[in-house]
């Protein structure tokens, strides 16, 4: 990538993040080191569905995890969390930081064998932020977040996306972006065939069409989703015929499902049967690195939670450690900030909410609820990365409400209708989290705490709305310096732990297990797991 002046080194800094407890690229399958193998069939086994296939229009992990194999994207985040050319070659930016002049790499053909392009590029964005465009079919949630809303806001910040020629994108925006190219490492923001939309209009969730090494075969919902090798990828590998994403909600029967040869990796494991995995010749242990936050959010506009106070003692309320020691297996560690202590801009300078029934009663009294109240306290079904076994902690959490008075019914929901309802702030208290796809706080404090992300379906499911803290998300977006970027986190950091509208739990290493003929397969901080490298050796 190449800048054309300090302001572009500058932005390149910011972007070029190496984090150290990610440093090597997180952890890869052990075994022997024969050369690699074509063919095969790979089945990955995870604990829900995914919501749907085109990219911009979800932000679940289940459902990037498989269109990252699907779609590519301009920009790339590594293993390390470098950002990398993708689909594009370089980037210029203008000395006012408003114009970025992209250039394409050359030569790349969609799975439909239409043209990848600069005017395909294009395509793309028009029907990401213009909501008059025929094929702008759905929600997509990620566009707003980033850019300020749709085309025709006052507040959106592209002036305009053309193609200079062949191989060459310009982007204006009508104000300073720091963390502009990142965005284009989103995985939301995967390039798509224009043909293929044209043909399936609204039902191209179900039938993705991008430029990665597999290719969309079918999809038996709440069962399997299976992707096949892209014989003309325009990159190296995949190795493997053909990949599986397959459905199975229980973690235990995904582990004696590995055990039985039926599938050949699963995530979302119950934290004890790591030790199992690793007592198994036949099987490996792979540890994410740490790039994710589990947290219990609260719904700000809805009493008694509106209430300050409230929201303070049910922080202090809940023995967190106990919590983390229980249910984790030595798989994570206490969360005090809304997003992991790797990533620059993180306030360590912050005291956690001590674990002190007393006080918390002390605050419920205060806020007019002496005898405490009775509530809900919603918990999603299945596994998450940043959550292994969702009901143990809900359990563990109403036990602990319980000593100071507060009775939480616990609810549930299948996770498509759990985001949903949350999404539309139904819920009273619910256990949610995020796995960040950028190496920028931007994308951990941004969609979720900004109070413009608060109209509903809300992404921000606090709806937790502060001025001031917004005001210092959007001043950081503006702001080139990362040191200055840095201190302007830090003080939101410190709005956001005296605001309490979560109760931050854990940053997990999610332990990943597999069959020992498994090899080549690397864990990435963000779950987005490339394929190309992995092959089989049974």
């Amino acid at each position: 990538m190449k800048g054309k002046s300090s302001l572009a080194l500058s932005i390149l800094l910011i972007l070029s993040l190496l984090l150290s407890a990610c440093s090597g690229g997180g952890e890869e399958a052990s075994g022997n080191s024969s050369e690699p193998k074509e063919g095969g069939s790979l089945i990955y086994a995870r604990g829900a569905d995914a919501i749907g296939l085109d990219p911009i229009n979800v932000t679940d992990g289940e459902s990037i995890r498989v269109t990252s194999n699907i779609f590519e994207t301009l920009f790339v985040y590594d293993e390390n969390l470098e950002v990398q050319p993708g689909l594009a070659e370089s980037y210029k930016v203008s000395d006012d930081g408003m114009t970025w002049t992209i250039t394409l790499k050359k030569g790349i053909k969609f799975q439909d064998g239409t043209d990848f392009n600069a005017d395909a590029v294009v395509f793309n964005f028009d029907r990401w932020m213009d909501p008059e465009n025929p094929y702008h079919k759905g929600d997509f949630p990620y566009y707003p977040f980033l850019y300020g809303g749709f085309k025709g806001d006052p507040n959106h910040k592209i002036e305009y996306v053309k193609a200079v020629d062949e191989s060459t994108v310009e982007f204006k925006l009508t104000e300073k972006t720091a963390p502009f190219i990142s965005y284009l490492a989103i995985p939301m923001f995967g390039i798509a065939s224009p043909a293929a939309i044209e043909k399936h209009g609204d039902k191209f969730s179900e039938n993705p069409v991008g430029t990665g090494p597999f290719v969309f075969d079918s999809w038996k919902h709440n069962d399997k989703i299976v992707l096949k090798k892209n014989e003309n990828y325009a990159g190296e590998g995949p190795y493997l015929d053909e990949l599986i994403f397959r459905v199975i909600p229980e973690n235990s029967s995904r582990l004696t499902a590995l055990q039985a040869g039926e599938v050949d990796i699963i995530d979302g494991l119950n934290p004890d049967d790591a030790t199992t995995i690793e007592a198994d010749s036949q099987l490996s242990l792979v540890k994410r690195p740490s790039f994710n936050i589990g947290y219990m959010v609260l719904n700000t506009q809805m009493a008694p939670f509106d209430d300050v106070k409230v929201r303070q003692a049910v922080n202090m309320a809940i023995d967190k450690q106990a919590i983390v020691d229980a249910f984790y297996n030595g798989y994570a560690e206490v969360a005090k900030n809304p997003f992991p202590s790797v990533l620059w801009g993180y306030n360590d300078s912050i005291e956690d909410y001590k674990f002190n029934v007393e006080e918390a009663k002390k605050l419920l009294a205060e806020a007019g609820y002496p005898d405490g109240f009775k509530t809900q306290l919603w918990a999603m079904s299945n596994p998450r990365p940043y959550m292994p076994q969702p009901m143990k902690v809900a359990e563990a959490i109403q036990a602990d409400l319980k000593k100071i008075g507060i009775e939480a019914e616990i609810v549930t929901y299948e996770w498509a209708t759990y985001l949903q309802k949350s999404g539309n702030g139904e819920h009273p208290m619910g256990l949610y989290g995020w796995t960040g796809v950028m190496a920028d706080p931007d994308n951990f404090l941004f969609p979720n705490l900004s109070a413009t992300n608060t109209a509903k379906p809300a992404s921000n499911r606090a709806f937790y709305e502060n001025e001031e803290f917004t005001k210092l998300l959007q001043d950081a977006r503006v702001t080139f310096d990362q040191d200055e970027r840095a201190k302007l986190y830090e003080q939101a950091q410190e709005i956001f732990h005296k605001d309490a509208p979560w109760v931050t739990l854990a940053h997990t290493t999610p332990p990943i297990a597999m069959a020992g003929y498994v090899q080549g397969f690397t864990a990435h901080p963000m779950e987005d797991d490339d394929f190309t490298k992995v092959y089989l050796t049974n």
